[in-house]
């Protein structure tokens, strides 16, 4: 009976540690800040940089600029896919062909919106962050970019879809 009420009593102690600092229960600094108030400004409220600037709408050009040559080429890919035959038959294999090519003409949109993705990831690695003008301008050119991509990949699967196979 004895062991009974010792192994209660063994396990709750077992649990203790004994002495050492303990850490104090008084409010921490950082707990006396009142979270529902606003920050008075951001922390890095600087400008754009120039180059920034310039590098996003380098790339935001070049996306645009990709994209006559993507439309000439889907273009030719829809045309050939409207009359395009049977799978495997010479038709088709043309449509596929310039569907091919209009997949490929995606480059210059693809290449900018990696760059610009790069752009934000190198700033978050080198830099810790992203300073807020710095973080808008990018996302601005990534939606421009962006919307150009999304326009030629929406053209593309039409074409797949209307070729088959």
């Amino acid at each position: 009976m004895r062991r009974v009420i010792l192994s209660p009593i063994l396990i709750v102690t077992a649990c203790s540690a004994p002495g050492g600092p303990y850490p104090s229960l008084q409010p921490r600094p950082a707990e006396t800040i009142d979270p529902r108030l606003p920050v008075a400004r951001p922390l890095n409220d600087r400008p754009i940089s120039s180059e920034l600037a310039d590098r996003l709408a380098a790339l935001v050009g070049q996306a645009q600029g990709g994209s006559g040559a993507f439309d000439k080429a889907a273009d030719q890919a829809e045309r050939l896919a409207a009359t395009a035959g049977a799978p495997r038959s010479e038709s088709w294999i043309a449509a596929q062909q310039a569907l091919s090519a209009a997949v490929a003409a995606r480059e210059p949109a693809a290449r900018a919106a990696g760059d610009i993705d790069a752009i934000a990831a190198s700033a978050l690695q080198n830099k810790g962050g992203i300073a807020p003008a710095d973080f808008e301008a990018i996302k601005q050119a990534a939606d421009v970019v962006g919307a150009i991509g999304t326009r030629q990949a929406a053209r593309v699967a039409a074409i797949q879809r209307r070729i088959g196979g």
